[in-house]
């Protein structure tokens, strides 16, 4: 009865394991093997086997035949060898049988965990094996149980779990729901399931609507980019290889049918589809929907940095709520994208245009040469501290200020064109000057000699006398 147990329970073992019998036989063996040891604490090589017929678990102890022995823990003498085994033969084995009734409790135990880590590490192998090649595909998943954050769910004959960073922020988790996934990776080393599905990558997107539009499963529209925050918002960009076939139109379906399907499956998550454009600006301009854009610029091609000008009453719908739309498109285009209002980028490009205009020189009030300190101190104290100041003032506003008439406001003016036009100033005071002197010294010259004089000063300075119009000469 105890013989056919034994079998039986290998065979059901196998069974839920997925294990193939002899990965059981071999990890039962070694069981025996370390049970030995630890019992008869010898440094003896040991080995098991267990007959499939009977089902009984034999162990033996190794000597190898030698002459002449050198190390009788793993030798023993070609005579002594005879005694045992009539065909021992120098080199050949000897194998000397050993009791295993007489094994207690904590040689059992030992048995037990050594039998079932090899399962459990047989057991990894065939999950790696199987589910590797399967990542990023769409599986069908029941909620099994909750272990703090994580997700544990049923994938057929083996366990998958969700950690919290691949759940959705919508959604919350009961034993029992029924869920699609994709397979995020298949993890060797973990000690528990390890096989790690997800609902938040993107690829869940892609899956679901290549499960419920024709035109991308048929490959007429290929999905060529996705940027999700899962449980909030998506956006997807596509393109269709047929003129004839719309790409925008066959995901959102007929009256919204199709995209509609895939959001109640995210628990109403928001999705955008927009059309694929290989022109970064143009696709920047269908990435920010549902704004409208005004115009955008390739800042830096080299970094992939671009300036979208939006209307101030598109601005905040362009940025999103808490920069969400934003942020997804950028992801969508890999791009970095700053966005404006017209009236921002209007003040930055005024700012531009006065910096680039060259600063005016500005000349204290001290300088101006031909006012009095008294009056200078009259100005500074309206708050007049530059000549250019002074110079854009009218005579109205000069004879506002109390000391300052008629006569100080024609002084004031003639400062101040002395100041801005020196050259001109200097050639006509002269002449004035001069003048009163040259009559007092100067003889005047004989009458014919002075009609000559006039006649060369008039030829000189281009204006030419004409006869007057009834006289004869």
């Amino acid at each position: 009865m105890a013989i056919s147990l034994l079998v039986q329970t290998i065979d059901q073992l196998s069974r839920e394991k997925g294990i193939e019998t002899e990965v059981v036989i071999s990890a039962l063996e070694d069981a025996m093997v370390v049970a030995a040891r630890k019992y008869y604490k010898t440094a003896e090589e040991m080995r098991c086997r267990f007959d499939r017929e009977t089902g009984n678990l034999t162990v033996y102890v190794v000597k190898k035949v030698a002459e002449p022995v050198s190390d009788p823990v793993l030798e023993m003498s070609l005579e002594e060898a005879k005694r045992i085994d009539a065909g021992a033969e120098v080199g050949g084995e000897v194998y000397l049988p050993k009791p295993t009734q007489v094994f207690g409790r904590i040689a059992a135990q030992t048995a037990k965990q050594v039998i079932l880590q090899k399962v459990r590490e047989a057991e990894r192998e065939i999950i790696y094996a199987e589910y590797s090649g399967r990542v990023g595909e769409l599986v069908h998943c029941v909620v099994k149980r909750v272990e703090g954050p994580e997700v544990i769910v049923e994938l057929g004959r083996h366990e998958g779990r969700m950690p919290k960073r691949e759940q959705s922020r919508l959604e919350t988790y009961h034993i029992g729901d029924r869920v699609r996934c994709v397979i995020r990776e298949v993890d060797r080393a973990a000690k528990n399931a390890q096989v790690v599905v997800s609902r938040a990558d993107p690829l869940l997107v892609q899956r679901l609507f290549e499960m419920e539009v024709p035109e991308i499963y048929d490959g007429t529209v290929r999905i060529l980019a996705i940027a999700r925050e899962a449980g909030e918002r998506t956006k997807i960009a596509v393109q269709s290889k047929d003129r004839d076939v719309d790409a925008v139109g066959a995901c959102v379906g007929m009256k919204g049918s199709r995209v509609q399907s895939i959001i109640r499956e995210l628990r109403g998550e928001k999705i955008d589809i927009i059309q694929w454009n290989e022109d970064p600006v143009g696709f920047a301009t269908n990435a920010l929907s549902p704004a409208k854009v005004s115009r955008v610029s390739v800042v830096d091609g080299m970094e992939r940095r671009l300036e979208v000008a939006v209307e101030d009453s598109q601005l905040s719908l362009a940025i999103g709520k808490k920069g969400q739309n934003v942020r997804l498109a950028s992801k969508l285009l890999d791009w970095h994208i700053d966005i404006k209002s017209e009236e921002e980028k209007r003040r930055e490009v005024e700012a531009q245009m006065a910096g680039m205009l060259p600063a005016t020189p500005r000349t204290p009030l001290e300088e101006l040469v031909g006012l009095g300190r008294k009056t200078k101190e009259k100005m500074g104290a309206h708050g007049v501290g530059t000549v250019e100041e002074l110079a854009g003032m009218t005579p109205e506003q000069l004879m506002a200020i109390p000391g300052i008439g008629e006569k100080m406001v024609q002084k004031i003016a003639a400062a101040v064109k002395k100041h801005f036009e020196p050259e001109s100033a200097g050639e006509e005071a002269p002449p004035a000057e001069a003048a009163p002197a040259a009559a007092a010294t100067e003889e005047k010259p004989p009458p014919a000699q002075e009609a000559s004089r006039e006649a060369e000063s008039a030829e000189a300075t281009g204006v030419t006398a004409e006869p007057e119009a009834g006289k004869t000469e």
